[in-house]
């Protein structure tokens, strides 16, 4: 495996390679059980796979919760080479975005509502950045995960609507085994709070919001909020804080439980 932290440097390990299909798995790092199924759905279909590591200063809203997010690049490189990825793209916040940078994909419809009520510039974080790496990679596939559901629907719109040549493709959240979706977050949460924040699983487990409201209720845990929403779907989406941490989940209302 091979890491890249300029953009100059990656595109000339990608040049040449219009026969090849290449892939990309964008990531922010702290790399888990749910980031290693991405790798693993991807890995099959790629002539090439390029994950990228980049902890997105656009997308938080709260200074604290960018300076608390895992930062581990030995870790995640080991992560990354153990699943067979071919190019590991490790970007400084200096290079994805140079003094002067001043040009921001503002999405709305998807992005209106749930995170993008909760977290104010978000998804315009979320859209901008990845429209850079979709330029910068290049890929035929990208993949993320089903737990950020509204995040994939905005994505799906932003390629739609700005006529990009990447397929979308999400894969299922992945669980722990108490049924919380894997997260870099719940290793903020105390063995109380855990216990509490598992009761989120078991909420969208029932797909009926009343009855989902009332599990969170007997453990405690106030939802920020809990709707069902279209989300490439019917999807019952919650978002909610647990102590400090705040915490968001899924599940389709259609087809396969995701």
């Amino acid at each position: 495996m091979r890491i890249v932290h300029r953009i100059i440097e990656l595109r000339a390990v990608l040049a040449d390679r219009d026969d090849e299909v290449v892939g990309l798995v964008p990531t922010m790092g702290g790399l888990h059980a749910g980031h290693e199924a991405l790798l693993r759905e991807a890995r099959p279909d790629c002539d090439l796979l390029v994950a990228s590591l980049f902890v997105n200063p656009s997308q938080f809203d709260r200074e604290s919760d960018l300076q608390a997010y895992p930062r581990d690049l030995a870790a995640d490189a080991a992560v990354a080479e153990a699943a067979d990825v071919d190019v590991l793209f490790a970007p400084g916040v200096e290079e994805m975005y140079p003094s002067g940078f001043a040009t921001w994909v503002d999405p709305a419809g998807a992005a209106i509502g749930l995170e993008g009520a909760s977290r104010p510039g978000h998804f315009r974080g979320v859209a901008t950045v990845c429209l850079k790496l979709f330029n910068i990679v290049r890929p035929q596939i990208a993949w993320f995960g089903r737990k950020d559901a509204q995040q994939i629907a905005v994505l799906k719109q932003l390629v739609r609507d700005l006529d990009l040549e990447v397929e979308i493709r999400d894969v299922a959240t992945v669980r722990d085994a108490d049924g919380l979706a894997f997260s870099s977050r719940n290793a903020r949460l105390t063995a109380d709070e855990r216990a509490a924040a598992a009761a989120i699983p078991r909420a969208l487990e029932t797909r009926d919001v009343e009855t989902a409201r009332a599990v969170l209720e007997r453990a405690g845990v106030e939802p920020e909020y809990l709707v069902v929403a279209d989300l490439d779907g019917p999807t019952l989406a919650v978002a909610a804080r647990v102590g400090a941490t705040r915490l968001i989940d899924n599940v389709r209302l259609e087809g396969e439980p995701a």
